[in-house]
């Protein structure tokens, strides 16, 4: 068995990065795989012999500041595009490789890939990456040695895979519709800023000490009671809340030309930022979204037909894109929940010789306070009170009006099964008499016996004057099921979402900020409100390794 050696790779400003290399039999050239990452480059050793295993020489690296590699830790900052450039460069450089190099990366990983992919095609899309990989900030300084002239083309990959992509502080910090994402930034923090290693269990065991640590205000101040449970300091954390621009990475997807995998679940928080940057890529594009969450591990009680060998698919894509093989459009499937079954995702490119994606049906509107749509139970009017939020960790509804703190509707039974495959909505028409409001909507698949299973969930938020009725569109991300007959529909329309989002203080402040929280009394229309769920009409199915190596 082949066994990863440690080299330390050099970077522009003299830091020299710790990298394990695993190289397959034999002495000819071989095509190569990159990993950079910040959880440590020992959890890839498997993942290195794997590769080596199928021919190909395979990398993984400690980013800059951590586990291995010396320097300073800044996530998301310009080191990762300079360092990425000139490992691929170093690379290239080494009796071993032919010269092929493929950037492959998980979360964190995935960003790494993707600005080592899209930052060094040429010095003028180097400098828009660099600026923008600094947040804009002129504060941010990159270093000597790693201005954009030293990102030169053998710095860049031939191709890249994205596995549930993290693009960026804000894409984590915050939902496109601007709620914060409290439980995730706080989970990651903990566990891996402001230090060289990681602890995936800090915030667990912090919640256990301290059960109502989230609740503390204001958020920017949370690290203070944090840290007094982890027994360090999280200086970063203010911080962190300071960038608001979405979409910087996928804005520049366009400008690429090398191809590119997208591998997401659609229980994953990112599963639409995955999305969005496969439709908007320059080159070939391929997207796998399957019935997983950020570790892209499906549910154990999934029966075998569900499960995909992704690293056998990695491995069979990658050959296909070194080889040219790929066909220069975008394809891509999604997965219909455990059911084994794929369709073509919406948005593929249709050829002349393919046949065509599936098309939602032209009439997919559940429209709210109908007997064949959704039938309103309660809370037309409610009260979301941030001292009594809704919570994300609680499926469990009131089981009447006494005490309502959400609108709640059901549907009848399904008469029949339901494919859904597509990017699925909401839209509202509500009343809040408070100037700031979060309006989170979650969709619930009830079995026959009642039993609650996740679906969809989308949180936007609107300022406005008070009491002005508004129309309201909540994305309720892409949907990738296969409901069975007698499945019913529940649709929650809640004030808060908390622990997962941050709770809206409803005075106008900046929730990040703010100390003093307010109810809101909220009032939702049906009439003219409605869900919108990407219902396929025919029952085609695709089979997932050759439509993504085609």
């Amino acid at each position: 068995m082949n066994t990863p050696r440690t080299v330390y790779v050099p970077t522009p400003d003299g830091t020299a990065l710790a990298t394990d290399v695993c190289l397959p039999d034999g002495t000819r050239p071989v095509p190569s795989v990159l990993i950079r990452t910040p959880y440590g480059r020992d959890a890839h050793r498997a993942e290195l012999r794997g590769w080596a295993a199928h021919g190909f020489a395979a990398l993984a690296q400690d980013v800059r500041g951590r586990h291995g590699s010396p320097g300073e830790w800044h996530p998301y900052r310009v080191h990762e595009t300079v360092d990425g450039a000139a490992t691929v460069a170093w690379m290239r450089a080494q009796e071993w490789s032919n010269g092929e190099v493929v950037a492959v990366g998980a979360s964190y990983a995935a960003y790494c890939a993707l600005v080592t992919a899209l930052a060094a095609r040429d010095t003028a899309l180097a400098a828009r990456v660099t600026a923008l990989d600094a947040g804009g900030d002129a504060a941010c300084d990159a270093g000597p040695g790693a201005g954009p002239d030293d990102l030169q083309r053998d710095g860049v990959p031939d191709a890249v895979i994205a596995a549930v992509p993290a693009l960026g502080l804000a894409e984590t910090a915050r939902e496109p519709g601007g709620p914060e994402r409290l439980w995730a930034r706080a989970g990651w923090w903990a566990a891996h800023g402001d230090r060289r290693d990681s602890d995936p269990d800090a915030l667990a065991r912090a919640l256990a000490d301290d059960p109502r640590l989230l609740e503390h205000l204001p958020v920017a101040r949370l690290a203070e009671r944090l840290a007094e449970g982890l027994g360090r300091e999280l200086p970063s954390w203010p911080g962190l809340w300071a960038g608001r621009g979405r979409g910087r990475l996928v804005a520049l997807a366009p400008t690429a030309r090398l191809p590119l995998l997208a591998v997401g679940g659609t229980r994953d928080p990112f599963a639409e930022d995955t999305v969005a940057l496969w439709r908007g890529w320059g080159g070939p594009s391929r997207l796998l979204l399957g019935p997983w969450g950020h570790r892209l591990t499906a549910d154990p009680a999934a029966p075998p037909r569900a499960r995909v060998n992704l690293g056998a698919l990695y491995v069979r894509w990658a050959r296909a894109a070194l080889a040219g093989r790929l066909e220069p459009t975008r394809h891509g499937v999604i997965a219909l929940g455990d059911s084994g079954r794929w369709r073509s995702a919406p948005g593929s490119t249709v050829t002349p010789d393919a046949t065509p994606p599936d098309r939602p049906e032209t009439e997919c509107r559940w429209p709210f306070g109908s007997p064949t749509g959704l039938r309103l139970l309660h809370g037309a009017e409610f009260s979301a009170d941030p001292d009594r939020p809704v919570r994300s960790d609680d499926l469990a509804v009131p089981a009447d009006g006494d005490r309502a703190d959400r609108c709640l509707l059901l549907s009848p039974p399904l008469p029949r099964p339901l494919d859904l495959a597509g990017a699925a909505v909401a839209r509202i028409n509500v009343t809040a008499d408070t100037p700031s409001a979060d309006w989170a909507v979650r969709l619930t698949a009830l079995d026959p016996s009642g039993h609650a299973d996740p679906l969809a969930f989308g949180i936007v938020r609107r300022t406005g004057p008070p009491g002005e009725a508004a129309d309201i569109t909540v994305p309720l991300g892409t949907l990738g099921r296969r409901l069975p007959a007698g499945t019913r529909l529940r649709a929650e329309i809640a004030g808060h979402h908390f622990p997962a989002h941050a709770r809206n203080p409803h005075t106008g402040e900046d929730p990040v900020t703010a100390t003093r929280l307010a109810p809101s009394r909220r009032t939702v229309d049906p009439r003219g409100s409605a869900l919108h769920l990407p219902v396929v009409a025919r029952r085609r199915y695709v089979e997932p390794a050759p439509e993504i190596c085609r």
